[in-house]
C-alpha cells in the first residue's frame, strides 16, 4: 500500500526545501537563496505521529527559470499537487500577501483539496508582522512556523495527522533496492528514468545541469518495487561553480554511498572521459555493485559492438572489469527494463551468503593452484580458514599465520578466483586478512588452579 502524499507548494524562496529537510530530519533538498533552485519533485517518507506520509518538495510557482525550463518546472508542480492527499501552502510571514501568493491560492482553490496554510520565517512565535492579511488567501488562519529553527513544527505534525486521519500510512515503506543513476551531464539519466516509469517524472533538457537535487523515484517492475535515484550530472571539480552546483555534486556523491546498486551511465557518442574514470574509481572504493550502461546506443551500434565496449571498459576502467555492460537507448526505451533486471540480479548477488565449509573448500583449491610467495623473514604463509562475515558487499575474512606474506597482487588474485567460483561473480568482494590470535599456554600454576 502506497503512502499518502503531502505536497509543499508556494512561490520561490518561502522555505519549502527547508521544511522538507526539517520534517525529514536530514538534508535532502538543496537550500539556497537563489530563486528556482528546486526544479524536480523531491520526495521522502516521513513519520507523522503513529503513521507515515510521502512528503514532496516542489519548485517555486511562477519562477522564470534561467535555463528556460519554466514550463517543465510548472508541470512538475502540477503533477505533485494532483497526486497529493494534502497540500502545505507556504508563504513568507514577513512579506504578507505577495502577488504570486494570490496566484498560487487561486490555483489551489481549483484543486478542491485540503490545504494547510503555513506562514514561514516567524522567528519569534509572538511576531505578528503581516500575518493578519494572510486570511485573504482563503484558507483560514495560517499556522506560524519557522522551518529553519523548527518552531511550530510539532503543531504542524499534529495537524497533518489530524487532517489525514485513517488515510495516514500505517507502516514504514518496505526496504527495496535503491539504484542510483550516475554519470556525466547529458548522458541521459533523467530520460532513462522517465522511460521506465512511463511519464515525465523528472525534467529532461539538453541544457547541462538541469537536474540539481538527487530525486528518489519509486517504481514497480515484474511485481518488484525498487527506488531509482536520479542524480545531478557530474563534471570535473575544477569546473564546479557556485553553491548550487557544489551541493548538487555533493548529493550525487552521497547517492552513490546510499545506493545498493549503481548504474554508471556512459554516453555512447563520446569517448570515456576523466569524469567517467573518477566515478568508476569512487564506485569501486565504495564496493558498490555497478552496471555499466552504454546509453544512446543508437548513435554507436553501426560503428562498434557490445563486445568491443567490454574490452574498452577493461582497458579504461580496469577496477570495474567484473561489472556487466548494458546497451540502452533511453529515448526509445530500448533495454531500459533489461538494465533494471540486471541491477536486481546484482542486488541479489550482493546479499548472498556462502556457507563456511563451501568457502574454505574453494580457498584450499585456490591456494593449491597458487599460494602466496614466501618472503624472507616471514613464516611459511598459510590461510588457516576463511569465513564470510557480511553481505552488501560480500565480506570475506581470511585468518592467516602472517599477514605480511599476502601482498596486494596475491589479494587481487585471491579475490578474482573467489569471484569466479562463488555466486557473486559480477560484484565487488571485500577481502580482509587477519592474523590468528595465539592462545597463550597455561602455566603450571594456572593448571593447578583449574584443578
Amino acid at each position: 500500500m502506497s503512502l499518502p502524499t503531502v505536497a509543499i507548494v508556494g512561490r520561490p524562496n518561502v522555505g519549502k526545501s527547508s521544511l522538507l529537510n526539517t520534517l525529514a530530519g536530514r538534508r535532502i533538498s538543496i537550500v539556497d537563496a537563489t530563486p528556482g533552485v528546486t526544479r524536480d519533485r523531491v520526495s521522502t517518507p516521513v513519520e507523522i505521529g503513529s503513521g507515515f506520509i510521502e512528503l514532496v518538495d516542489t519548485g517555486g510557482m511562477g519562477i522564470e527559470d534561467v535555463d528556460d525550463l519554466t514550463d517543465e518546472v510548472e508541470d512538475q508542480i502540477a503533477s505533485g499537487v494532483t497526486e497529493a492527499a494534502l497540500i502545505l501552502f507556504m508563504v513568507d510571514a514577513r512579506e504578507g500577501v505577495a502577488p504570486l501568493d494570490s496566484h498560487v491560492a487561486r490555483l489551489l482553490r481549483k484543486q478542491e483539496k485540503p490545504v494547510i496554510l503555513l506562514a514561514n520565517k516567524v522567528d519569534m512565535m509572538n511576531t505578528t508582522g503581516e500575518v493578519g492579511e494572510l486570511h485573504s488567501l482563503g484558507f483560514g488562519a495560517p499556522m506560524l512556523i519557522s522551518a529553519t529553527h523548527s518552531r511550530g513544527i510539532g503543531d504542524l505534525l499534529d495537524e497533518i495527522e489530524r487532517r489525514l486521519g485513517k488515510d495516514l500510512g500505517q507502516s514504514a515503506p518496505p526496504e527495496m533496492m535503491k539504484l542510483a543513476i550516475v554519470g556525466k551531464r547529458n548522458a541521459g539519466k533523467s530520460t532513462f528514468i522517465n522511460s521506465l516509469v512511463g511519464h515525465d517524472r523528472v525534467i529532461v533538457s539538453d541544457t547541462p545541469g538541469t537536474t540539481r537535487d538527487s530525486v528518489d523515484v519509486t517504481c514497480e517492475l515484474h511485481g518488484q518495487t525498487f527506488m531509482l535515484i536520479d542524480t545531478a550530472g557530474v563534471r570535473k571539480r575544477g569546473k564546479i561553480t557556485g553553491d548550487i552546483e557544489f551541493y548538487a555534486h555533493h548529493r550525487a556523491m552521497r547517492s552513490i554511498r546510499r545506493a545498493d546498486v549503481v548504474a554508471l551511465m556512459i554516453d555512447a557518442s563520446l569517448p570515456i572521459s576523466q569524469v567517467d574514470k573518477q566515478l568508476a574509481g569512487l564506485i569501486a572504493e565504495q564496493f558498490k555493485p555497478v552496471v555499466l550502461v552504454v546509453n544512446k546506443w543508437d548513435l554507436a551500434k553501426d560503428k562498434t559492438t557490445g563486445e568491443d565496449y567490454v574490452e574498452y571498459f577493461e582497458k579504461t576502467m580496469p577496477e570495474l572489469r567484473y561489472a556487466p555492460v548494458s546497451l540502452t537507448t533511453s529515448t526509445e526505451g530500448y533495454n531500459v527494463r533489461g538494465t533494471i533486471k540486471l541491477a536486481a540480479q546484482l542486488f541479489d548477488q550482493a546479499n548472498t551468503r556462502v556457507p563456511t565449509a563451501e568457502l574454505n573448500t574453494h580457498i584450499e583449491e585456490i591456494v593449491a593452484m597458487r599460494g602466496p610467495s614466501h618472503k624472507a623473514g616471514t613464516k611459511l604463509p598459510k590461510i588457516l580458514y576463511a569465513s564470510q562475515i557480511g553481505t552488501a558487499p560480500p565480506t570475506i575474512v581470511c585468518f592467516v599465520n602472517d599477514v605480511r606474506s599476502f601482498d596486494q597482487t596475491y589479494q587481487r588474485f585471491l579475490v578474482n578466483q573467489l569471484r569466479d567460483r562463488l555466486p557473486f561473480n559480477e560484484i565487488p568482494i571485500r577481502l580482509l586478512l587477519r592474523k590468528r590470535r595465539q592462545v597463550p599456554k597455561k602455566t603450571q600454576d594456572q593448571l593447578d588452579a583449574d584443578e
